[in-house]
């Protein structure tokens, strides 16, 4: 059985070398991005997802969204203007402010950063939402903001994985609250294994043979469009490709990769996917087959169809975010420093992240868990 072979851009050489220079910015911009995320949770997380959410969880969620999207600004700014990465776009342009269920390709562990590229554009940045496997959840530091953040976990056990989604998919149908939230169905990143493994499974149950992409898990899929529906606007179809190579994650730390990022979107109104679950899964694996003839294309042309322009990130904005984030940071590490209430304060905050993440515990709204107790007492009598 013929497998397609690696894009070109994944059997070049890295883009820039790997030079000392490169390895201290990196280390730099590293320690930046560690110690602010520390911070920024420690101290803002307990305020906008206890004592907020203790009065609203839409002003909780707006809170927390913000000071969520200063801190990943970082990224976009270290991708687009220290790394000098291009970011391409084409297909659809998409508008602002609408609510929606986003499907990529993984073509690597960073895909789901370069999608903050696109939401900084659209005034979503704090306001995207990834479901990603259970084990980053253990991760130091980022798994507590992923919690804090209301990601979804899964271990890839659908009958784990389904009443935890669906009561998780249910907190996110309120409309008042924007939401980007970014689903990669294939479920794991791409390899020639992998890719394998997925012709020998389309090939024993008559699916396509695809060459770029794997075969896509639908149960999850259909569980957001089955929850969500009422509250969403569309679903973006996004296709991401890479020159000169692939990256991971010490790649775009050190600036060595990629040179390029190509980004193909298409919005796809709620209205135009089927309803039923067979027919919606029918869609994907079709949205899926279009990806893996984009990708196709991709390696022979070295870009997408139908480019479109996109505005560029305003280098003063970068920097003043950049500032304010750094500026905070040192602030509150100095107070730390000089005031044992604050060194108190931070490790509480830590225990309380920790615990929450770890018993995945969020706290109800005083108004809610009062009624739900007095509807539990009712249901007793």
């Amino acid at each position: 059985m013929a497998v397609g072979k690696p894009l070109k851009s994944e059997i070049e050489l890295k883009h820039r070398p790997l030079t000392p220079f490169r390895i201290l910015r990196g280390l730099v911009c590293l320690m930046v991005l560690l110690s602010t995320a520390f911070m920024f949770l420690v101290i803002f997380a307990p305020l906008a997802a206890v004592l907020l959410r203790a009065c609203s969880i839409h002003y909780s969620r707006k809170a927390a969204s913000l000071l969520f999207g200063l801190w990943l600004a970082l990224w976009p700014f270290l991708f687009e203007k220290i790394n000098k990465t291009k970011l391409f776009f084409y297909g659809e342009h998409v508008p602002s402010g609408e609510r929606v269920l986003l499907i990529a390709n993984h073509r690597t562990e960073v895909d789901w950063m370069y999608l903050w590229d696109l939401a900084l554009r659209k005034g979503r940045l704090g306001y995207i939402k990834y479901i990603l496997k259970n084990s980053l959840m253990k991760l130091p530091i980022f798994g507590w903001g992923f919690h804090i953040f209301e990601f979804i976990p899964l271990e890839r056990k659908w009958e784990n994985d389904e009443p935890i989604m669906h009561q998780m998919l249910l907190t996110l149908t309120n409309r008042q609250d924007p939401l980007w939230l970014a689903l990669f169905p294939e479920g794991t990143d791409f390899t020639e294994q992998k890719c394998r493994s997925s012709q020998n499974f389309a090939a024993e149950n008559g699916l396509p043979m695809l060459n770029n992409v794997l075969l896509p898990k639908t149960k999850g899929f259909y569980a957001c469009l089955d929850t969500l529906r009422s509250s969403l606007d569309a679903v973006y179809d996004v296709t991401i490709a890479y020159k000169n190579s692939c990256p991971d994650l010490m790649d775009n730390v050190y600036g060595v990769d990629p040179s390029e990022v190509h980004i193909d979107i298409r919005r796809i109104p709620l209205k135009q996917i089927p309803v039923a679950e067979e027919e919606a899964s029918a869609w994907l694996i079709d949205a899926f087959q279009r990806k893996d003839k984009l990708l196709t294309y991709f390696n022979t042309k070295g870009h997408f169809p139908n480019q479109r322009s996109e505005a560029e990130l305003s280098t003063v904005k970068c920097l003043i975010n950049c500032t304010l984030v750094i500026a905070l940071t040192g602030i509150f590490t100095y107070v730390a420093f000089v005031s044992m209430w604050m060194r108190v304060y931070i490790a509480l905050s830590c225990v309380y992240l920790a615990s929450a993440t770890y018993f995945n515990f969020r706290p109800l709204p005083l108004l809610d868990f009062v009624k739900s107790r007095l509807c539990r007492d009712k249901r007793k009598k």
